[in-house]
C-alpha cells in the first residue's frame, strides 16, 4: 500500500544543493525535507529510507549546463529549436543534450528493484500547479512566491517563517505531483534513460 509521496529536486552538480522532502498522504504533513549535495548524499538517502517500496518517488530533471563556453550560449541552450526536417544540427560539445545524467544509473537500478519512480521537469510542474511566477527562476523573489503558493494554495502550514531554500521547495512540488500519479492524474511526456517523465 503507498503510504508516502517522496520529491527530489536534483542538481546538475553537487556544487548546488539537492532538495529532498517526504510526505505522507493520508495526513498531507510533511515528514521530511532536507538538503543534499553529492550522489552519495542522495545514495545514502535511498539506502536508509524505510518506506522505499510503499512510496512514490518523483525526481526532476536537471539541465545539462556544463557543455558551452560562453555565458549566452549557455543561457540560450534551453530555447534553441531542433527541427529534424532542416540541416541536420553538428553535436558540437554535445550541445543537443538538455538535461544532465546525473544519477540515472542509481535511479533505473531502483526502478529495477520495484521502486516505482518517476522523472519531471520542475517549471513544467510548476505551471501545471500554477506555481509559476513573473520573477527570474530560482531568484529570492521566485522562491518567496513559491513558499507563499505552497503554503496557501496547498495547505502546507507547518512552513517555517523564515524562507526556505528554493530546492526544498521544489522537493515539495514534486511530492504533489508523486500523489497526482497516484490519482491518475499524470501523463508521460517522454522517456529519459529508461525512465518516464511525467506531468
Amino acid at each position: 500500500m503507498i503510504t508516502h509521496s517522496v520529491g527530489l529536486s536534483l542538481a546538475p552538480t553537487s556544487s548546488i544543493e539537492s532538495g529532498v522532502a517526504v510526505r505522507e498522504i493520508s495526513t498531507g504533513n510533511l515528514c521530511y525535507v532536507d538538503k543534499l549535495f553529492s550522489m552519495n548524499d542522495v545514495q545514502l538517502f535511498f539506502d536508509n529510507y524505510p518506506s522505499l517500496k510503499n512510496s512514490v518517488i518523483c525526481i526532476s530533471l536537471p539541465w545539462d549546463n556544463t557543455m558551452l563556453e560562453g555565458k549566452w550560449r549557455v543561457l540560450s541552450k534551453p530555447y534553441q529549436l531542433i527541427h529534424s526536417s532542416e540541416h541536420p544540427f553538428i553535436n558540437k560539445d554535445n550541445w543537443l543534450q538538455r538535461f544532465s545524467t546525473r544519477g540515472c544509473e542509481l535511479f533505473l537500478k531502483l526502478k529495477t528493484s520495484g521502486v516505482d519512480i518517476s522523472r519531471f521537469e520542475i517549471y513544467l510542474t510548476r505551471q501545471k500547479f500554477n506555481l509559476y511566477s513573473n520573477y527570474k527562476e530560482r531568484s529570492s523573489a521566485d522562491c518567496k512566491f513559491l513558499q507563499s503558493a505552497l503554503k496557501f494554495e496547498y495547505n502546507f502550514e507547518n512552513f517555517p517563517a523564515n524562507m526556505m531554500p528554493v530546492a526544498q521547495l521544489e522537493a515539495i512540488v514534486g511530492t504533489l505531483l508523486a500523489e497526482e500519479k497516484i490519482k491518475n492524474n499524470t501523463e508521460k511526456i517522454f522517456e529519459f534513460r529508461g525512465l518516464d517523465v511525467i506531468n
